[in-house]
This record gives structure tokens, C-alpha cells and sequence, in this order.
């Protein structure tokens, strides 16, 4: 128990004090990035680049960056209809990634009754390896995490895709099968491996 001295207006003046700090914390989660991105444009070379890369939710007027990260990506890229589809459908939830310049990552994940289902995840190729596509990760397993009617996140991944299946591995994804002759090569068709989650 912590016990407060010097009477009733000394103790009137800590909770005012812890307040303002309170309020003042908050303020400075939310604007600090804004800040950063401000000082960016009026004094080029003031902010490290790599502060200003953040995660947000996808906006329309992103479409057409993540259509060209998706092209540059894939073989078999999704389409405008899709992206767009994953915006305006309900129980869809869409991420970026951006620095000062550009958008370089972006998930897309559904939500359902019982489970979640990873739909897509990229990152650019110059943009790989440096943990964006972890922290994208992260973003959607803590979505997930907080619906009380999901219990289990879903994904699949191509079988060739060592990189992704070490990643969904190290966060606790469990291999739960495959699906035959899911995705397009230009051979043919490749195995989908199924993952999954528990979140509840």
C-alpha cells in the first residue's frame, strides 16, 4: 500500500502532478512520430532515416505502392481487385510499412469466428532482412490476440519458402498439414504448408 504524507493538499498536488506526467506520456506516444516526420522535411539529415520507419494501418491512396511491391515479389502477384477487396471487406485488417519516402511492406489479415488467417505478408526486396516482416508478424499475432472469437491463427506458406517457415516457426506456429498443388509455379503447381497458432 503506498501511503501518501503532508495532508490533503499535498496529496491533491501528487495526483494533479501524476496526471500531467500521465497525460503528457500519452501525448508523446502519439506525436512523436509525427514530430520526427516533421523535422525530417524541414531539416533533411536531422532525423536518422531508420527512425522514421513505422507500421500503420493501409490506406486506398497505398494501393498502388503495395500493388508494386506485390508485382516485384511474386510471380503470381495479387491483383488490384484483391487489395482493394481486402479494404473494403469487413473482418479485414491491412498494414504498411513506410519510411520518409515510401511504403516497402504490408499484411493482410482476416478475421473470423474461432480463427485468423495470415492472407498475405511481404516485404520489399530491398527491405528484407532487416525485421519488418517479424514486426508485421508481431502486429497481426496481437490483433489476433485481442478478439475474444478467435482462438487459432492461420497461414499457409509455399513448401520452397525456407525463410517464412523459419519465421512463423520461431513465433510458435505449428505445421498442421499441406495442401496439394496450391499455388502456380512455372512447372506446375506447389504444395501450400498449413500453420497454425493457438492465440486464445
Amino acid at each position: 500500500m503506498v501511503r501518501f504524507t503532508g495532508g490533503i493538499e499535498l496529496f491533491e498536488e501528487r495526483r494533479k502532478l501524476i496526471c500531467h506526467v500521465l497525460v503528457e506520456q500519452i501525448k508523446s506516444f502519439f506525436t512523436y512520430d509525427a514530430d520526427r516526420q516533421f523535422y525530417a522535411k524541414i531539416f533533411p539529415g536531422s532525423v536518422d532515416p531508420e527512425s522514421l520507419k513505422h507500421i500503420r494501418k493501409m490506406k486506398t491512396t497505398d494501393i498502388d505502392s503495395v500493388l508494386a511491391i506485390e508485382q516485384s515479389v511474386y510471380k503470381y502477384p495479387w491483383t488490384r481487385g484483391i487489395l482493394v477487396d481486402c479494404m473494403v471487406v469487413p473482418g479485414y485488417h491491412c498494414w504498411v510499412c513506410e519510411d520518409e519516402h515510401a511504403v516497402f511492406g504490408y499484411a493482410v489479415l482476416a478475421i473470423g469466428v474461432d480463427e485468423a488467417h495470415i492472407m498475405n505478408l511481404c516485404v520489399s526486396s530491398d527491405a528484407q532482412g532487416e525485421g519488418w516482416g517479424a514486426r508485421l508478424l508481431e502486429e497481426m499475432i496481437g490483433v489476433a490476440q485481442e478478439k475474444p472469437i478467435v482462438d487459432t491463427l492461420l497461414l499457409e506458406v509455399r513448401k520452397t519458402n525456407k525463410s517464412a517457415i523459419g519465421l512463423y516457426k520461431k513465433y510458435g506456429f505449428k505445421k498442421i498439414g499441406e495442401r496439394k498443388a496450391y499455388y502456380p509455379t512455372e512447372n506446375g503447381r506447389e504444395n501450400a504448408v498449413m500453420f497454425a497458432l493457438t492465440v486464445s
